[in-house]
């Protein structure tokens, strides 16, 4: 397409958007729940989550069907429960005591943007919380899994005619490319960015506000504190669901010294293979294409990566241990890897562990998360102080447990905000607060001015007296 052709096509679609929000507009709080309830129940259902999980698997050749079943027949719901009886329509929060009372309004029509390791999930996730807010959406899905989410988006606007609503408040691209992704988020009120990185710095760029998320690169330290068997079986599930194609996967271990080479054997036991030096000099030569993680290796079953670096590996083995001892461009097994491959580090004391963290998230994965197994809850509270992340998961699947999950209280999603330290506009779980402006009236109180010993309290006696001359 031309610079026209690809303006005035964007634009059509942001028309008819417009169009379909201005009617949604109207809606009552009860009305938005319903289509947001219908989505979820519907695209949940086993069977036709089993045909979206087996399409998405089909056409990307990436993950596992029985993750992506997963994400819809469970996370999804979870994720709609979490946000149920949060108001996002009209007044939703009156404050007594400081006389304001809260309204959210829609931001209007939201650019959608679906990354194929997620293109099944992430286009309901954000037509679920964009609709409940009273927004339209338009999905921007990635070229090699277009199919999967503009049939998702099709059974959405399937949905909403049922319940006569605007099929327009959930429309896709049906020809994918940078350009007119681009324009989308040049001409739509918000941008809720998932992808890679190059699209969350477009989506900054664009001129219009966004939310975006960062790389991950979830490093987890191991301590002696716990039990091996049990932490390594967290390690693998976290790390081999749909196969490590999440940003949350674990991505590094950091093992402390007096437990190495058990734990080592500990993860074997639970299908890890832990590779040689040869081996690992294989993997170094095809998992990186042009300074970035090889798509021949991201999200694709580990039989197929050892066949790829020339590997014997046992056919009873579902991931790779290599072992390593630096971080940064020199290291790039330290880097987010989205694949079945985890690298391994030795620790002696509990600095050198945070101290590494840090390392490695500054190289790759900066302000999205770690995650650290043990018992000591000093430990673990310096972790979350002497970090750059958003997220510390404790004792749990890292790659399960970070986007929130019922075994914690973090708010279920599929968008990850990494703070300033990831270029993002949040380090927060992108949920559906996010989806919605505020306005606040403030009404007037009944106040004395309070004098300097209220305002400033105990401090006022430790400010310095300073003698500055106010005239000349």
């Amino acid at each position: 397409m031309t610079n026209t052709s690809t303006r005035n096509h964007v634009a059509e679609l942001v028309m008819k958007a417009r169009k379909a929000q201005a009617i949604l507009d109207g809606y009552s709080q009860e009305q938005v729940d319903l289509i947001a309830a219908a989505v979820v129940f519907h695209l949940s259902r086993p069977d036709l989550a089993t045909r979206v999980a087996e399409m998405a698997y089909e056409e990307t050749k990436m993950g596992l069907v029985e993750s992506k079943r997963a994400k819809l027949t469970q996370k999804m719901p979870a994720i709609f429960h979490d946000i149920r009886n949060e108001k996002t329509v009209g007044v939703i929060d009156r404050d007594e005591e400081s006389g304001i009372t809260t309204i959210a309004k829609p931001f209007g029509v939201i650019a959608a943007l679906v990354p194929s390791t997620n293109c099944e999930a992430t286009p309901i996730f954000k037509s679920v919380l964009g609709i409940r807010a009273r927004n339209a959406v338009i999905c921007a899905p990635h070229p090699v899994s277009k199919t999967t989410t503009q049939f998702v988006v099709n059974v959405i606007r399937a949905i909403l005619r049922s319940l006569d609503a605007p099929e327009d408040l959930v429309q896709c691209i049906d020809t994918p490319s940078k350009a007119l992704a681009g324009e989308l988020m040049a001409q739509c009120d918000l941008t809720m960015a998932t992808g890679s990185s190059d699209m969350v710095k477009a989506a900054y760029s664009s001129g219009r506000p966004a939310y975006g998320v960062g790389v991950g690169n979830a490093a987890v330290i191991i301590d002696e504190t716990v039990n091996l068997e049990e932490t390594a079986a967290k390690i693998s599930i976290g790390k081999t669901g749909d196969n490590a194609s999440g940003c949350s996967a674990e991505n590094s271990i950091i093992v402390h010294a007096s437990i190495y080479d058990d734990f080592l054997n500990a993860l074997k036991a639970q299908g890890a293979y832990i590779a040689t030096m040869e081996d690992k000099e294989k993997l170094q030569a095809v998992m990186w294409e042009n300074g970035h993680v090889s798509r021949k290796v991201v999200a694709r079953p580990v039989g197929e990566i050892a066949t790829l670096a020339e590997m014997e590996l046992p056919t009873d083995r579902s991931f790779i241990v290599v072992e390593e001892s630096g971080a940064g461009p020199d290291f790039p097994f330290s880097g987010e890897k989205l694949s079945l491959v985890l690298t391994c580090y030795k620790y002696e004391r509990f600095e050198e562990a945070v101290a590494l963290v840090n390392k490695i998230t500054d190289y790759s994965g900066s302000g999205h998360s770690c995650g650290i197994h043990s018992n000591d809850i000093n430990r673990i509270l310096k972790l979350g102080l002497e970090t750059r992340t958003s997220r510390v998961i404790v004792r749990q699947p890292h790659g399960v447990a970070n986007s929130g999950s019922w075994s914690n209280g973090l708010a279920k999603t599929f968008s990850l905000g990494c703070g300033s330290w990831g270029g993002n506009s949040v380090s927060e779980n992108v949920t559906q607060k996010h989806y919605y402006n505020t306005t606040r009236i403030a009404e007037p109180l009944e106040h004395t001015v309070p004098d300097d010993t209220a305002i400033y309290g105990q401090l006022l006696d430790k400010i310095p007296d300073l003698h500055i001359a106010t005239e000349e």
